[in-house]
């Protein structure tokens, strides 16, 4: 039987180390540590066919996270599914922005449109538990795995089922509407490695705006006065969203960069 090390050393040359050891820790049921001091532990041959199956599958092109049905968001493991867009690290600048506007304006609500996993509607509610939050999305699927997110984290969301709005009645109004709507351009090369996500999460199939434009335009209708709009988008998006930002309704229009030094999150206030 080959031990850990063996193992390991061996799978290293197929994919990426990480992601080795996380596939093999996934498997174990341990975290990755358990290899330092186990790593000349022996696997047995029913660990090791099942362990081939699960490097099979990530060399043929599938993500982790959904091998293992988990990826880490903000500190906290968000439950996966082929179906449902794959938390990304860019997606914590948004978090960063909105939690420090919070504390800014004593925001009381806010809504998540187009929640996926809820990965960002469920961290702003437990990072700021006095915070009413609302998430909606298009997709039934999303919403159940958002759901079972929640319930599992233990936060308190109300859920609606919709595209954009059209989940809200035309009542409805919050201090704040967040979104990391489809943004990635139909023609854009890298959509290519992403063919095991939904493809509806990730580009709105006309310009990469068109989603961005829609949020922009019906925020009024669901803010509350001087409401507060922040949308996550592409690297090279950001003036381009900023434009989408009407002058004669919206004021401190600004874009904030992530850690790569990129664009990453446009916000805007509506005017008194």
């Amino acid at each position: 039987m080959a031990t850990i090390k063996e193992v390991l050393f061996a799978v290293a040359r197929r994919i990426d180390r990480f992601e080795a050891r996380l596939l093999l820790a996934h498997l174990l049921q341990c975290r990755r540590e358990y290899f330092i001091t186990h790593d000349n532990d022996e696997l047995s041959d029913e660990v090791l066919t099942r362990y081939e199956a699960l490097i099979a599958r990530r060399e043929a092109g599938e993500p982790v996270p959904y091998i293992i049905g988990e990826q880490e968001f903000f500190s906290r493991p968000f439950h996966v599914r082929e179906g449902v867009l794959i938390p990304r690290p860019d997606t914590e600048t948004l978090i960063e922005t909105v939690l420090a506007e919070i504390d800014r304006c004593q925001a009381k609500t806010l809504l998540d449109m187009g929640t996926g996993s809820g990965c960002i509607a469920i961290t702003l509610a437990l990072e700021n538990p006095s915070l009413c939050v609302s998430a909606s999305d298009f997709s039934e699927k999303a919403l159940k795995v958002a759901q079972e997110n929640a319930k599992t984290l233990g936060a308190d969301i109300k859920f609606y089922h919709g595209s954009w709005y059209e989940a809200l009645s035309a009542d409805m109004r919050f201090d704040m509407i967040v979104s990391n709507p489809p943004y990635i351009h139909p023609q854009d090369e890298h959509l290519a490695a992403l063919q095991y996500e939904p493809i509806t999460a990730l580009t709105d199939g006309v310009d990469g705006l068109k989603d961005l434009r829609t949020i922009v335009t019906g925020a009024p209708n669901h803010l509350t006065s001087q409401g507060f709009l922040a949308m996550e988008h592409g690297w090279d998006q950001g003036q381009a969203v900023r434009n989408l930002f009407d002058p004669e309704i919206w004021c401190d229009v600004k874009t904030i960069k992530d850690l790569g030094d990129n664009d990453r999150v446009t916000m805007g206030r509506l005017k008194a």
